[in-house]
């Protein structure tokens, strides 16, 4: 509580959606973990092509978001506490349902019901980050709050899927997910009581003129859709910069997944190398969402760029001297730079776009993000089929740097 409420986080409403989202994170943590062994397996053994039919089902939620969710979260501004009580409810009841049909083993309802969940947790993402300037306190800067969120949320699930794990082993995967049931039903109730501030004015005309008809002043202005695809120079730059990032940390997952399969990577068993590289991007992940709180108020536009030029370097270096040791580095520093970036791009658009259309940007935001994940994932499936270690990541090293390259052209200009 000392650390969640400090310098004013108490005061503003900082704190307590500190706290709910943690919590929230917990409850997705322990849905992941009754799951894990009814539907969503680690696909690591698994044919290539039932990966890559993996990747494009992970799209589905962010394609829902993306345009649907996110305008219908601006469209209810004024009652942003009960949409995200809502996300929470409504997966509470989504436990309940999976909790009956895991037992008799209906993955016809198993199946949807978990789909809904990712699309219920993404929305609940997207709108806490919209709210987020309204509860910032003024000694905090934007990247340092969203990564005191972040970095609580990974610390709950950290601790929750384990959890989530024993008593699924011991007592079975329905008494996990009743746990989640109760646990967001209560999170429900406390989202109702975070302080009104969260919500925003209800600006009935400006919403009128954000679809194209006239405002207040007469004056039409652009449709919503338009004004998402012109967002300014600063979050297009963070945005692509993010996009480059998340692309080639899709591309090192499932490209060293599989050398590791093939044993194109040797030094350790295959399972230990697995799990090294796993423990790897998670301290990267932690690492990167630390130094984002530490930031204080430094600029995320050049965050962003750092984290791309960081894992263009690191990606050149593990090309000419590829180890398993190079292979570790070049995974913790994915992880890193995703993470950080991410935060920072979250902290722009949140600076930048206006309360209007600011959880439909963060909807198309996600979803960029999500297809270019799924798109790098998809060639390092391909490129593990003909290409080795430092093959794949040369191309790799020629992708990002072009991105980098592109961005720095554009700013020059």
């Amino acid at each position: 509580r000392r650390l969640t409420h400090a310098q004013g986080a108490d005061r503003t409403g900082l704190g307590q959606l500190i706290e709910l989202t943690a919590l929230e994170s917990a409850g997705d943590a322990l849905v992941t973990a009754a799951l894990a062994g009814t539907l969503f397996k680690l696909p690591v053994n698994e044919a290539r092509g039932q990966v890559a039919l993996y990747l494009l089902i992970t799209m589905i939620p962010f394609v829902v978001v993306a345009p649907f969710v996110g305008p219908v979260l601006d469209r209810f501004r004024s009652g942003r506490r009960f949409v995200m009580a809502g996300t929470l409810f409504g997966r509470g009841l989504l436990c309940f349902a999976m909790a009956a049909a895991v037992v008799p083993g209906d993955v016809f309802t198993i199946f949807p019901a978990a789909l809904a969940v990712l699309v219920l947790s993404k929305a609940y993402s997207v709108s806490r980050a919209a709210i987020m300037p309204n509860v910032l306190p003024a000694d905090i800067a934007l990247v340092t709050a969203n990564a005191r969120v972040a970095l609580f949320a990974l610390v709950t699930a950290g601790v929750a899927v384990p959890v989530g794990a024993g008593v699924s082993a011991w007592l079975g995967a329905e008494w996990t997910l009743r746990a989640a049931l109760v646990l967001f039903l209560l999170l429900g109730v406390l989202a109702v009581r975070l302080p009104r501030h969260v919500d925003s004015p209800d600006l009935d005309g400006l919403d009128e003129g954000l679809d194209g008809d006239p405002d207040e002043e007469g004056q039409a202005r652009p449709a919503r859709w338009r004004t998402l695809l012109n967002v300014g120079p600063v979050v297009t730059e963070a945005m692509a910069a993010n996009v480059a990032v998340r692309l080639y940390s899709g591309f090192l997952l499932f490209y060293l997944l599989f050398l590791v399969q093939d044993k194109n990577l040797p030094g350790l068993a295959p399972p230990v190398t697995i799990g090294l590289l796993a423990v790897a991007a998670g301290v990267g992940g932690l690492t990167g969402t630390a130094v984002a709180s530490w930031t204080r108020g430094r600029s995320p536009q050049v965050i962003v760029l750092l984290t791309l030029a960081l894992a263009l370097v690191t990606t050149i270096v593990t090309a000419v001297f590829f180890t398993l040791w190079a292979a570790v580095a070049v995974a913790l520093v994915a992880a890193f730079a995703q993470g950080l970036g991410k935060l920072a791009l979250d902290a722009i658009v949140q600076r930048e776009i206006g309360e209007e259309v600011r959880s439909s940007t963060f909807g198309v935001v996600e979803a960029f993000l999500q297809v270019s994940w799924v798109a790098g994932g998809l060639v390092g499936l391909l490129l593990s089929l003909f290409t080795d270690g430092p093959a794949g990541l040369t191309v790799m090293a020629v992708v990002l740097a072009g991105a980098l390259g592109w961005l720095l052209v554009r700013r020059r200009r």
